[in-house]
């Protein structure tokens, strides 16, 4: 019986440790193809390689990636890494972009279906609310049966019932149609973040992850525009088709380019073909560390975590109140703008949308400001050595991010007048677009950080709370505005982001002892120690 090395000997070590086991040295590359097909990406040197164990139901052998590993995504060349990258961003960005070119064909629906304003935008409202029933669903079966799969599977129903809004089938049809959309859909908002962490190691991905988050941001940022110009110029079902169209091409092209990534599924398979061809015992090294639980337990905690997280860790819970207040302001703005522009300076649905250019020139001018505080960040890394990086540096971008925000609502609300040239209002939109970025960057990052282990957990929690708040907005925008003006309307979300503005500072500052009194912070901080120590 071969001796087994020693293996780190926690059942909650973090998966970013068992991630990065291949050493460093220059990998062998696969080709695109075969990766894509080949699930187990077993060769020679793999089947050959000496694994811990003895192959016996007592001892199995324990596969975990081998040096070189042309399998392991961390080991595949950058073009491919970053092809992976802004395809599975244009992925959601096609889904933001539906949730917004919607609101071009909200007038002609009207008149369509001879039904009120509150009743079409209930299109908006259920679209994005599928982003919060989705999350639920998607992240456990990625974890039971990979993201590759799920992705083709779930965005494909939404590419056909992207097709099916452009038949008219009714109203209420319709809007049945738009919360299938939203719930199939909202797969890629879910998982690309996860596909950007199995492909870049942690000091890397703060780039890619300023992509990811811009993605969806800008979606909602450009449709308004351009459904409004092809509403005027085609009608409503042309802006459908155009939705359909979009998620289709982006279909084909992530099934081309994207393969499966999630390392503890290519593992598994890989153990259960070496167990068939040679007659051995072997298991992942997830399944021997205990991370690899039934699929009913992972639909389970994937159902219950999210809210005890939302309902037992304050930094949960605040953290994602602030997103989704901005999350919920993005989408009330698709409300306000038609108000501030079509109503009272009489353009037209699509030059009015060309007003939300300015949230977009905010959100691309993001990606800069990232890069250099993720610059900043690296030296606080460098002076911590090996220790790990208080998650609490990831703040400062939110810092910036939450001042930026009111600033840029307030200078909306009180330059929105008809007698105030219209660049001004439109230039509100970038401070808040900067703002609403840097705050989503920052506090996913901090998020991850924290809560490791949970990670999954934290982010849909995130996400379910932050689609009520994005499906909520748009129901109430027109009679808050009727009642209480243009200005004052508009002053409503400053103050609340406003009110905001003093977390990132409090938790800069108190966030360690907080995070030590929490109950799944402090359990996700002592399995990163283990994990160290292992």
């Amino acid at each position: 019986m071969s001796s087994r090395p020693d293996l780190p000997s926690s059942c909650v070590s973090d998966d970013e440790t068992l991630r990065q086991k291949t050493p460093e040295s220059k990998p062998r590359h696969s080709s695109l193809v075969k990766l894509l097909f080949d699930r187990t990406r077993v060769d020679q040197a793999v089947e050959n390689h000496n694994y811990p164990g003895s192959g016996s139901f007592e001892d199995p052998f324990v596969v975990s990636w081998i040096p070189d590993d042309t399998g392991n995504p961390l080991n595949w060349p950058k073009w491919l890494k970053w092809t992976i990258t802004m395809v599975s961003a244009a992925t959601c960005f096609a889904v933001a972009f539906s949730s917004s070119a919607y609101t071009g064909t909200i007038v002609p629906l009207m008149i369509h279906f001879k039904a009120s304003h509150t009743l079409i935008t209930a299109g908006v409202s259920l679209y994005v609310l599928g982003f919060a029933v989705g999350p639920l669903l998607w992240a456990p079966l990625c974890e039971i049966y990979g993201r590759q799969i799920i992705f083709i599977i779930s965005y494909g129903c939404y590419v056909v019932f992207s097709a099916a809004c452009t038949a008219d089938n009714g109203v209420a049809t319709l809007l049945v149609l738009r919360f299938f959309c939203g719930t199939f859909g909202s797969s890629p908002l879910t998982n690309a973040g996860g596909v950007i962490s199995d492909i870049f190691n942690a000091d890397e991905r703060a780039i890619a992850m300023a992509f990811f988050s811009l993605a969806p941001a800008l979606g909602p940022s450009l449709g308004p525009f351009i459904g409004g110009y092809l509403s005027d110029g085609q009608g409503w079902r042309w802006v459908m088709g155009l939705m359909a169209i979009v998620a289709g091409f982006f279909w084909v092209l992530d099934m081309c380019c994207a393969p499966e990534t999630y390392a503890p599924f290519i593992l598994q398979n890989r153990a259960d073909f070496l167990s068939k061809k040679t007659g051995k015992v072997y298991i992942s090294i997830y399944e021997h560390q205990g991370k690899a639980d039934p699929p009913l337990i992972v639909l389970k905690k994937a159902l219950i975590r999210p809210w005890q997280l939302l309902c037992f860790e304050p930094i949960v819970l605040l953290l994602s109140i602030y997103v989704a207040i901005l999350f919920g302001t993005l989408y009330m703005l698709f409300g306000a703008y038609p108000v501030v522009f079509q109503l009272e300076r009489g353009w037209s649905a699509g030059k009015g949308g060309l007003a939300f250019l300015g949230v977009a020139v905010g959100m691309i001018s993001a990606i800069p400001t990232i890069g250099l505080i993720n610059i900043w960040y690296m030296k606080v890394t460098k002076r911590f050595g090996n220790e790990p990086v208080p998650p609490e540096y990831r703040l400062p971008g939110c810092m910036l991010g939450g001042i930026c925000v009111p600033v840029g609502m307030f200078w909306f609300a009180w330059t929105s007048y008809r007698s105030v040239h219209w660049m001004s209002p439109v230039a509100a939109g970038a401070p808040f677009g900067l703002g609403m970025s840097l705050v989503f960057h920052s506090i996913f990052s901090y998020l991850i950080d924290s809560y490791t282990i949970y990670a999954a957990s934290v982010l849909a929690s995130n996400a379910v709370l932050r689609s009520l708040f994005g499906a909520a907005f748009p129901l109430f925008t027109k009679q808050m505005y009727d009642n209480l003006g243009t200005q004052w309307a508009s002053c409503v979300p400053a103050f609340l982001s406003l009110a905001c503005l003093p977390m990132p500072f409090i938790f800069f500052k108190y966030g360690p002892a907080i995070r030590q009194r929490c109950k799944y912070s402090a359990r996700a901080a002592q399995a990163l120690a283990m994990a160290k120590k292992g």
